[in-house]
């Protein structure tokens, strides 16, 4: 069976040169480092979490381009679970209240899958750049019809999945779910914003053209496509079916270690970050 996608992180020489130098910087053998922190996932981890790397990536405002992306948000997830195995709840938020929620001991164990962790670090790198497609299919013979969308657009990426060959739909409903996830983990303000009125709590008027969606519509697209794309036989290939499955059942539990995060880690910084 071939490798799990995100069994572990791919570290570029420039991502461990930055470990070695924060987390070991009189280490005189830098190089024999490198090699042991590329291959001991264990030895690994003790860098990626130590609290110097940590407070070294919250100091600097261009760390983004110094380290990869992926790299950057691992750190922070692992940092998150470090965290909230000191507390007991999390708070969750309605358009009135917070309401506390004892569920922090699940929320380790779900960040202490190391392919959950992985995975996510690398959806979240993804949404640092949006990229825009355009694509012509036949709807019958002699018609045919143009979809123009960027890959953070939910409903033109629901319609194009749905005319799509099956052997090209994994990456799509993958996509989707990914948004799904990101919208309410990073910006849920953003989804309740743009779906109600704050003050009113009325629900804004369509958009020409499209749909607003819910925060609660959003949960239940993820959740669905995830599913899709755990059921993929594409996904069975690849060996990712377990993490797909895993985002499916437990969507809701996903969300919040990126509600922490950007709520106490990148508070101001979100829109610098994400296109």
């Amino acid at each position: 069976m071939p490798d799990n996608t995100y069994t572990r992180l791919r570290l570029s020489d420039r991502d461990l040169d930055f470990l070695v130098e924060v987390a070991a910087p009189d280490y005189r053998n830098k190089s024999q480092l490198k090699t042991v922190i590329r291959e001991d996932d264990e030895f690994c981890r003790s860098f990626i979490t130590d609290d110097r790397v940590f407070r070294r990536i919250m100091d600097d405002d261009e760390i983004v381009v110094k380290i990869s992306p992926a790299l950057f948000f691992e750190i922070l997830l692992r940092h998150a679970a470090k965290d909230l195995s000191t507390v007991s709840y999390t708070l969750e938020k309605s358009r009135s209240m917070s309401i506390p929620v004892f569920d922090t001991q699940d929320l380790v164990e779900l960040l202490n899958d190391p392919s959950i962790v992985v995975y996510m670090a690398d959806m979240l790198s993804s949404f640092t750049r949006v990229e825009s497609y355009a694509f012509t299919f036949r709807i019958r013979r002699g018609v045919w019809k143009k979809i123009r969308f960027n890959d953070m657009d939910i409903t033109s990426l629901i319609r194009f999945s749905e005319v799509l060959e099956d052997d090209h739909r994994l990456g799509l409903y993958k996509r989707i779910a990914d948004i799904c996830l990101f919208i309410l983990g990073i910006f849920p303000d953003f989804a309740e914003r743009e779906y109600r009125y704050a003050h009113s709590g009325d629900i804004r008027p369509q958009i020409a053209g499209g749909s607003r969606i819910s925060p609660e519509e959003y949960e239940e697209k993820g959740q669905q496509f995830y599913r899709l794309a755990a059921e993929h036989r594409a996904a069975a290939v690849s060996d990712v079916s377990d993490v797909f499955w895993t985002l499916h059942e437990h969507f809701e539990k996903a969300k919040k270690p990126l509600n922490y995060i950007a709520d106490y880690y990148l508070k101001t910084k979100r829109h610098a970050l994400f296109a």
